[in-house]
């Protein structure tokens, strides 16, 4: 992606607000696993990966946001709803260099997985 359209993102959603989402958008955003080290070893913030994730999927609603450690990266993971679009786009970005990890579009029967697989590493 281009430096060039993460910087015209930026500068929309500090223009529009990244708080146009309603709040049941946020759901987990900042999530860390209990593990406040997490927080602290990101060299990017949740702003910035949050808009550099939303550049990649154009329209796209932030559903959830957290910061976790995958596959021994440290990754922002944001689930981006696209209205008209069935399921969700997962979006990892990279938080110590910024760059987009992964887009994965996961359908409705995916997605159900994946919430029943974190409920049961959760323990909720």
């Amino acid at each position: 992606m281009s430096q060039l359209r993460i910087a015209i993102a930026i500068a929309w959603f500090a223009a529009f607000g990244l708080a146009a989402a309603p709040a049941s958008a946020h759901t987990g955003a900042g999530r860390t696993h209990g593990k406040g080290t997490l927080a602290s070893e990101a060299r990017v913030s949740m702003k910035t990966a949050r808009a550099t994730a939303l550049a990649r999927v154009l329209h796209g609603r932030v559903q959830s946001a957290e910061l976790e450690r995958e596959h021994g990266k440290l990754i922002y993971s944001f689930d981006i709803r696209v209205p008209g679009k069935s399921g969700i786009e997962e979006v990892q970005v990279d938080a110590i260099k910024g760059r987009i990890v992964s887009v994965v579009h996961e359908g409705p029967k995916a997605e159900q997985k994946e919430a029943r697989q974190e409920k049961l590493e959760h323990g909720k």
